[in-house]
């Protein structure tokens, strides 16, 4: 089977979070599995473009409303990825740095789509699915069943993976003519509450949709920024396969980026030294049980909640343990997080940004990962913890309720609570810190979960299925 996958993200190209990650990843493991799939997304001026050579396979132009955009479609090289890899370029459009955050991002993705369509369409090219990834590409769907300008190409099956069901990428009516010549009687699949919702035509056209874990297909109904009675209508369709991580560069024993490499024979020593690097290198105590939280510090992720979490904990347990964040994004944490590192130097410290080293380090060294998550689709900083020995405390939702059992049930491995609050996770602290102190079961513990599978083999079985049962 050929499968093209379209994505606004790719990890190493440009990742903003697990998005590019599973994109950088799923498609490789699909290819080990006898697959042929690739991976279309916009061009980037980013590091991983500027040192990568790329054939041009194709060059045209696309009309976008009243403008018209020249465009190519390159191909890197040596599919040094696992699989090919195609960036789709359109300069003064798809040619710029970052992936979000442009007053025309709506320009962009939409212009993305139809530049692939085109692609697709004038190159004589084929595939036996069109994977599209949120809504950035959820206008895929729709455009090919629905337009008479891709009617060689309208038997196409594709699939939608919804990554983050918040995000639809919403725009007005006015910008209808970006769209090329469609079906008037289906112009209500572009409509969701009067005005044009990619993700919402995406669920209605797509000929399968997945959600990144079994618990968030059903959460989406109560919680997807009114789509909720879109997904229950649309619910037959749907199917959660939980997220893998790509175990070759998520492996302890030969990541590059730590301190002392380890495997689960030396799980105790490897994570003292890469603790106690780690410790040395932010000022804080080796010897207390390390709390770290990587990522954006968003309400979405509970961030607003981290500094009365650090500061109360602190002060109950003051001396006893020690809290670490990588991550950036709301302002008014920041500012709040750089507030305490200084109140409580030798205890708590914060790296505003982010460094991929660096969080590879933090997974390593750390004693327990914080993620008091408002929203977890699927969650990748869970798996990625529980493959370097450290215990995830979660909140119960989404994929986090999917991938951790509280350490108090029989087989469990990780710490969960249910309610966003400060209380809650101050508890769940407090048993992390009785844990921590009870050694030979937190010993037994991390090897548990350093056992633990959650490699992409298995999910990327469950896609294979799936695509074998829209297959014509």
């Amino acid at each position: 089977m050929k499968i093209f996958h379209l994505s606004a993200e790719c990890y190493p190209v440009a990742k903003v979070g697990g998005l590019g990650d599973v994109v950088g990843a799923l498609p490789k493991y699909l290819n080990n599995a006898g697959l042929d799939t690739s991976v279309v997304m916009p061009f980037y001026d980013r590091k991983f473009t500027r040192e990568n050579e790329f054939d041009i396979v194709f060059e045209a132009s696309s009309r976008l409303g009243d403008r018209r955009y020249e465009f190519q479609v390159l191909k890197e090289k040596t599919d040094k990825l696992g699989f090919p890899l195609y960036l789709i370029k359109a300069p003064g459009l798809l040619d710029r740095e970052n992936v979000y955050s442009y007053p025309d991002e709506t320009e962009q993705f939409v212009f993305f789509q139809l530049a692939f369509l085109d692609w697709l369409n004038w190159s004589q090219q084929t595939a036996d699915v069109i994977h599209c990834h949120d809504h950035h590409s959820g206008l895929v769907p729709f455009l090919l069943y629905h337009s008479a300008l891709y009617r060689r190409i309208s038997h196409i099956p594709t699939v939608l993976t919804i990554h983050n069901g918040q995000y639809h990428g919403a725009f007005g009516w006015e910008k209808f003519n970006y769209l090329p010549e469609i079906d008037p009687v289906a112009e209500g699949l572009l409509d969701w509450r009067g005005g044009i919702n990619p993700l919402a035509a995406a669920v209605k056209c797509a000929w399968k949709y997945t959600t990144v874990s079994p618990s968030y297909l059903h959460e989406l109904t109560i919680q997807s920024n009114g789509l909720e009675y879109l997904f229950y209508t649309e619910g037959a369709k749907g199917k959660g396969i939980i997220n893998g991580i790509d175990t070759q560069v998520w492996n302890p024993e030969t990541d590059p980026a730590l301190f002392k490499n380890f495997n689960i024979k030396q799980v105790d020593k490897g994570k003292k030294e890469n603790k106690n690097a780690l410790c040395e290198k932010f000022g804080l105590p080796p010897d207390k049980p390390l709390f770290v939280f990587i990522g954006r510090l968003v309400d979405e992720k509970g961030a607003d909640l981290l500094p009365q979490i650090i500061r109360l904990s602190l002060d109950e347990h003051k001396g006893e343990l020690s809290f670490l964040i990588l991550g950036s994004g709301d302002s008014a944490v920041e500012l709040e997080l750089n507030q305490l590192k200084e109140q409580f130097a030798g205890e708590f410290n914060v790296f505003i940004g982010y460094n991929e080293d660096l969080a590879h380090q933090i997974y390593a060294g750390a004693d327990f990962l914080l993620m008091p998550s408002r929203v977890e689709p699927c969650g990748l900083n869970q798996l990625y913890a529980l493959r370097y020995g450290t215990v995830p405390i979660v909140r119960s939702t989404g994929g986090l309720k999917d991938t951790v059992i509280d350490f108090g049930e029989e087989n469990g491995y990780g710490i969960r609570f249910n309610n966003i609050s400060v209380a809650e996770v101050c508890v769940a602290v407090s048993r992390a810190k009785e844990l921590y102190a009870n050694t030979p079961h937190l010993q037994l513990l991390r090897k548990r979960i350093m056992a633990l599978d959650f490699s992409w083999d298995k999910s990327a079985k469950e896609y294979i299925e799936l695509y074998k049962s829209i297959k014509l």
